[in-house]
C-alpha cells in the first residue's frame, strides 16, 4: 500500500460531513479525497468528484492499483461520487449523510452497478 491509501483508511469513522474537507469538522466524498492527495502527497485537487474526474489518465477496471481513484453514478449522474482504491477490489470513501468513512468492495451490488470509471492522478 503506498502512502495515500494507508492515510487513507487511517480516517475510517471519520463523520460524513456535506461540504467538510479535514478530518476534525467530517469529509464528504470529494473533501475527503483531495484531503487525502493534499496530506500525503501534495497535490491539489479540484473541489468536486465531476471535476476531478476530468483531470489525470483514465483507467480500466482492470489497470487498478492502490491509490487511483475510483467513480460512481449515485445521483444520476456519472462521477457524482468518489473513493479512492485501496486492493483487492476494494476501496475507501465518504458515503453519504449520516455515515463514517469505510472500506467496501466495489464488487457490491450497489456500487458495482454504479461504476462511473477510474482515473490515476500522477505527482
Amino acid at each position: 500500500m503506498n502512502d495515500a491509501v494507508m492515510y487513507a483508511v487511517s480516517l475510517a469513522d471519520t463523520p460524513y460531513r456535506y461540504g467538510g474537507n479535514s478530518p476534525d469538522e467530517g469529509f464528504d466524498c470529494s473533501g475527503f479525497v483531495g484531503h487525502v492527495f493534499r496530506h500525503s502527497l501534495g497535490i491539489s485537487l479540484p473541489r468536486t468528484s465531476h471535476e476531478i474526474s476530468k483531470i489525470g489518465i483514465a483507467l480500466n477496471a482492470d489497470q487498478l492499483r492502490p491509490g487511483d481513484l475510483v467513480f460512481f453514478n449515485t445521483r444520476q449522474r456519472a462521477y457524482s461520487h468518489v473513493g479512492i482504491f485501496i486492493g483487492e477490489g476494494k476501496f475507501v470513501h465518504s458515503p453519504k449523510s449520516g455515515s463514517r468513512i469505510r472500506v467496501e468492495k466495489m464488487s457490491e451490488k450497489y456500487w458495482g452497478s454504479r461504476y462511473s470509471g477510474a482515473r490515476r492522478i500522477k505527482g
